[in-house]
Order: C-alpha cells, then sequence, then structure tokens
C-alpha cells in the first residue's frame, strides 16, 4: 500500500501513518514537500491513500486541509490522535550555546513559543517540514543551525537531541486523518464519527436551524469549523463533526441538511479515534 504524507520521514505524519496502518512490510511511504502535492497522487490514483494533521490541541486546525477536502473528490476514512512532542535537535556535537538559528514548520514553531521565547539569542526561521528541517541541519553540515522536530527525525538523519520536550503544554496532540479517493473509499460500517461540509443560505438564523436538524437526528455535535467561500465575502462554508449512535441516526442528519442548506458534502464516515 503507498500512502503519502506532508513531510519527511521521521515527522509527525510518518509516525501517524505508521500508528494508523501499522508497521507493515507492504506499506510505502511516499514524502511530498507541500500538502496540494499529498492530495494531487490521491486523486490521480499514483497513492492508495494518503494521511495529514486536520488539528493539533495547541495550533488549532489545518485550514488548508479544509479546503482541500471540499475542493477534491476524496473521502475521510479513518482518524488518529499523536501525541506531538517537539525537541531542539541538532548535528552531533553542537551545544545549545552554539546555536544560532532554530527551523521548523511553522504549526510546530508556534507550539513552541515559550521555549522560544525563552531564547532570544535564537533566529526563528519557518521550514516546510520539521523532520525536513534535521535533514537540512545534517546535509549542510551546519553546526550553528537547530531543528525543532520529532525525536525520530534525529535517529532518522544521525542527529543528537539537545533539549526534549520544548513544546509549549505536555497535552500537545494532533489529530490526523486517513484520506481515500472517492471513488476508491468505502464507509466503516463501525463508523460511529461523521466529518460534513455545509453552506446556507445568508439569512438570520439558518445556521441555528442546521444545528438543531442534527441534535434531532441524535447526531452529537463534536466540532464546528467556518472557511470563507472564494468570491463570496462574508460568506462561509462551515465543517462539523459529529458522532452517532447508528448509522440511521447519520442518514437522517444528512437527510435534514440536505432539506435545510444549499450545499451539503460528505467528508467521511469512520471510527473515532
Amino acid at each position: 500500500m503507498k500512502v503519502a504524507i506532508q513531510g519527511e520521514m521521521g515527522s509527525n505524519s510518518h509516525m501517524a501513518t505508521v500508528a494508523m496502518l501499522g508497521n507493515l512490510s507492504g506499506l510505502e511511504i511516499i514524502a511530498c514537500t507541500v500538502s496540494a502535492e499529498v492530495m494531487a497522487k490521491v486523486v490521480s490514483g499514483a497513492v492508495d491513500g494518503a494521511v495529514l494533521p486536520i488539528e493539533n490541541s495547541l495550533h488549532g486546525p489545518v485550514a488548508e486541509h479544509y479546503d482541500l477536502l471540499l475542493e477534491l473528490p476524496v473521502r475521510i476514512v479513518g482518524e488518529s490522535l499523536l501525541r506531538v512532542r517537539h525537541n531542539l535537535i541538532a548535528a552531533p556535537g553542537v551545544k545549545v550555546s552554539e546555536v544560532r538559528k532554530v527551523l521548523s514548520h511553522p504549526v510546530a514553531l508556534s507550539q513552541c513559543r515559550r521555549f522560544l521565547a525563552a531564547h532570544p539569542e535564537f533566529e526563528v526561521a519557518p521550514f516546510y517540514d520539521t523532520a525536513g528541517s534535521v535533514k537540512h541541519v545534517m546535509a549542510d553540515g551546519l553546526r550553528d543551525v537547530a531543528g525543532i522536530a520529532p525525536v525520530l527525525a534525529a535517529t532518522e538523519y544521525g542527529a543528537e537531541v539537545l533539549i526534549a520536550g520544548v513544546e509549549d503544554h505536555e497535552e500537545n496532540f494532533t489529530r490526523f486523518h486517513l484520506i481515500r479517493r472517492e471513488s476508491d473509499a468505502a464507509d466503516d460500517p463501525a463508523a460511529d464519527k461523521m466529518s460534513v461540509a455545509f453552506a446556507i443560505e445568508h439569512r438570520p438564523g439558518t445556521l441555528v436551524a442546521a444545528l438543531e436538524r442534527l441534535a434531532e437526528a441524535g447526531v452529537d455535535l463534536t466540532k464546528i469549523e467556518s472557511r470563507p467561500v472564494p468570491g463570496s465575502p462574508w460568506e462561509y462554508v462551515f465543517y462539523v463533526d459529529g458522532r452517532f449512535d447508528s448509522r440511521k441516526n447519520a442518514d437522517a442528519a444528512l437527510v435534514a441538511l440536505r432539506e435545510h442548506c444549499r450545499m451539503v458534502k460528505v467528508l467521511g464516515m469512520y471510527r473515532a479515534a
């Protein structure tokens, strides 16, 4: 099975993929630089699926991934939670006092604000990936630059952890989705959670009415997110996650939403992590 991820080997996406699918001999992980490339490989059939982060407990949602889920013919088929632990990583033998610059993905940097604020001597710069920052440090032989990444990145590229656990809070989790091409995806018969995108008429009370329909159908709303509609200022698409006890409840909720909303797209039905 070929699975695409955003980032290098040793990244959180890499670890989430192995955790979700198992360390299988037949599992081939394809590392991509950007999320759009990941999803393009899914849509084209170049890979069987993809694992992408959708939300972090400290940073919040990954907005770009919501947009891609709506725009493309893909479907969520699984979910996992990963405890994220960030570490300051540098080349072997480098001391913290020698570090002048720190690289990492912007989302990771935002999860380590307290640590970085306590070290004003560091120049902080965004990089395309957490593990990629460590790969860059080692490949270029940099002795005054460190990356912030999972410990697996240090193992993968022969680097060393200078300071472990530099995230702002130990309760730092990222939620990942396993995504497949819509034509290849099948809902899990044991699904108890669904993700749905919908758009409503721009009138008072329409959002409340839509949410009431979910509640009346027996769906427990666990998250709501909004994203702007391109070309329609101040109009939004709403993304909701909901738990349900039976497929009958989920289907009833979707029927009610479709009667009320001008657009409804089921992003996936899957087992909650």
